[in-house]
């Protein structure tokens, strides 16, 4: 079988691999989709502290079962279709045990410490199956949808933590898949208004021209929190997202949240320059909550599943690019340079 494999930074080859026998406990799937993310650029530009190449990287799958061992319980058959995890936790630790799987200690990763996505086919690991982390695709979504359930499920729980609810003034700021999954989750939760800020023009233009936030800021033409000031008379958002690896969105962010609002710093920093200034004056007088968000659990992903089969959140259209395995390296390019809102990898 076909897969992609990252060596080192810049190094990721297209190979023949071995088809190794299945585990008792394993499942074998046959990959129709997996989508790609700003994490697997960083991967391919810089490698990963979790990860010991050679990998098979990838973590928003989607497929089809082929194959399962005689030890897999929960009535697997080939044919079903099938969405997996990415954020595996271990299911034991006293956060897991105490419904905060989102920061086991012992996480693993699918793309990471296990095999992932971007080949033909994928041996679900036990830890996943452990976890129940392997979800039924509801009838009437496609595989490319389902792939990007994993990226919602994160939003999910970002929005979840931020309390985003009805009758909000949600201010997403990062035009990418997942700021506009953002916007459109903040509106099925009730938002009054959503809107989108992004530096770039471009990127701002084709993101909005898909999910029509209630106004679209580009922070290279106006001063973003004066614009959030005038839109909300000014009282500040209710909730600042801060969908975008940038410190700047970070303390911008405190200047433009009304009195009582929320802060979600969705998106990581680079790991050289993790720190920002923080106004405690602000967060003191104006009684702000900031919270972070760390990826998704696996209820997240079936949740995120409902909500794309149910339309409440559409994500066909964020999918702007569909390419075959080989072509890897140039939808890595696409979603680095922004000109792609999702791309998506058909095995």
């Amino acid at each position: 079988m076909r897969v992609a494999r990252f060596y080192a930074p810049g190094d990721l080859r297209l190979e023949d691999a071995e088809w190794r026998p299945l585990g008792p406990r394993e499942v074998r799937i046959r990959v129709r989709h997996c989508s790609t993310c700003g994490t697997d650029v960083k991967i391919f530009n810089h490698g990963h502290h979790h990860l010991v190449p050679p990998r098979v990287i990838g973590h928003e799958i989607a497929g089809e079962v082929v194959e399962t061992g005689p030890e897999v319980h929960g009535g697997w058959a080939a044919g079903d279709r099938v969405q997996v995890i990415a954020a595996v936790p271990c299911g034991t630790c006293q956060d897991c045990t105490g419904d905060r799987m989102t920061i086991c200690p012992n996480q693993t990763s699918v793309g990471y410490h296990y095999d992932g996505g971007f080949a033909e086919y994928l041996v679900v690991p036990v830890q996943v199956l452990a976890v129940d982390g392997l979800n039924r695709i509801p009838d009437g979504v496609g595989f490319a949808e389902a792939s990007v359930a994993e990226p919602l499920a994160c939003v999910l729980n970002g929005q979840e933590l931020a309390g985003v609810g009805t009758g909000d003034e949600v201010v997403v700021i990062g035009a990418g898949p997942v700021g506009c999954m953002h916007v459109r989750l903040a509106r099925a939760r009730g938002a009054a208004k959503v809107f989108l800020v992004e530096l770039s023009r471009s990127r701002l233009d084709m993101s909005a021209a898909v999910v029509e936030p209630d106004a679209a800021i580009c922070g290279s033409d106006v001063d973003v929190v004066d614009e959030v000031l005038e839109l909300t008379e000014g009282r500040g958002a209710d909730v600042v997202i801060t969908a975008a690896a940038s410190g700047a969105a970070q303390e911008d962010a405190q200047r433009m949240t009304a009195r009582r609002g929320r802060i979600s710093l969705f998106g990581g920093l680079p790991k050289d320059k993790p720190t920002i200034t923080l106004d405690a004056n602000l967060v003191h007088y104006r009684e702000l909550s900031i919270v972070g968000a760390n990826g998704s659990t696996p209820a997240h992903n079936k949740r995120a599943l409902e909500l794309i089969a149910s339309g409440a959140v559409a994500v066909r259209d964020l999918i702007t690019h569909t390419l075959p395995l080989d072509r890897l390296p140039e939808a890595i390019r696409l979603v680095a340079s922004g000109e792609a809102i999702k791309v998506s990898i058909e095995p």
